[in-house]
């Protein structure tokens, strides 16, 4: 019985752990999609925020200057994406595509010119797990608990107040309309392109978040390729979970379970190439099956002008 409550434990510790990039990502995702515009830019904007996290938290020495880095680098990447859709209504999985092909091209040069490195940072200042007190005693998810950083908790309650601001806001409302519907939002005098612009702020926020998160929390430096089309994967959890933070957090756990089988399995009998595709064998899979039910906003690429 030892056995397999350790196993269930290590189980749901590399779930959690691989999950939280994943639904940061995909709710960033999923604001992105509500205020009409493709999510293209994700796998950027995390490859931005976590290459800017590790670069903030080298010159400072805290991993929280590094944090708020990767949240501007975020941001910055999605007003690149959203101001070529808003302002000059460039095909937004081309612009998309451009930010993810810029991102990847800026993060190795600053490596290079700063760090005289190909494709590894020096590693720097990271978070450490979480004292909980009190509630590090209760029986295994105390334990569990336990190995987490503060970042877990920012992230749940990040989804909670996500959820709130989307369905529970006048703000949300008027987001949601004028993903649905920016012609008619326009009518009523609703700010599209401003509301747009929140949306897709929000998303990169979030991504860049996301990203520092892989660098500063799971590896404490930043190494090319990291992100791994994560930001691709986020895009599809964020339709699975019905453009909604909460959906976007179940799902994420799902995607999470699956991705944490390559630190379960490593070193067994499975071969190690065959354990890295299941994340995205799973993708292909959702998409072909998992998304039929699945809906984005009427208004998802269109204008209030067409």
């Amino acid at each position: 019985m030892g056995n397999i409550s350790n196993i269930l434990y290590v189980v749901i510790v590399s779930t959690i752990r691989m999950s939280v990039p994943m639904i940061l990502a995909s709710t960033g995702a999923a604001f992105s999609v509500r205020s009409g515009i493709m999510a293209m830019g994700c796998e950027g904007m995390m490859i931005a925020g976590a290459f800017f996290g590790v670069f903030g938290s080298f010159i400072s020495g805290s991993p929280w200057i590094g944090i708020l880095f990767g949240i501007v680098s975020g941001v910055l990447f999605s007003l690149l994406h959203g101001f070529l859709n808003v302002r000059y209504k460039v095909n937004q999985t081309l612009s998309g595509m451009s930010v993810n092909l810029l991102a990847a091209a800026i993060a190795p040069l600053i490596l290079q010119i700063m760090w005289k490195s190909k494709g590894i940072s020096p590693k720097v200042a990271s978070f450490d797990k979480l004292e909980i007190g009190l509630l590090s005693k209760i029986p295994f998810i105390g334990t569990i608990l336990a190995e987490q950083n503060i970042l877990f908790y920012i992230t749940i309650l990040i989804v909670i107040v996500g959820w709130i601001y989307m369905f529970k806001t006048p703000q949300g409302l008027r987001m949601r309309m004028v993903g649905e519907n920016p012609v008619a939002a326009n009518t009523v005098g609703i700010n599209v392109a401003l509301y747009k612009y929140i949306g897709v702020m929000i998303s990169g926020a979030l991504c860049g978040l996301a990203g520092a998160y892989l660098s500063l929390a799971q590896l404490n430096m930043y190494v090319d390729g990291m992100t791994a089309g994560r930001g691709y994967i986020a895009m599809v959890i964020a339709t699975f979970g019905k453009n909604n933070p909460l959906g976007a957090l179940g799902a994420s756990l799902f995607f999470g379970f699956f991705d944490s089988l390559q630190t379960i399995f490593q070193g067994s009998f499975i071969p190690s190439h065959i354990v890295r595709t299941l994340p995205y064998v799973l993708t292909m899979l959702v998409v072909v099956f998992g998304l039929k039910s699945s809906r984005n906003p009427a208004g998802l690429g269109k204008y209030h002008d067409e």
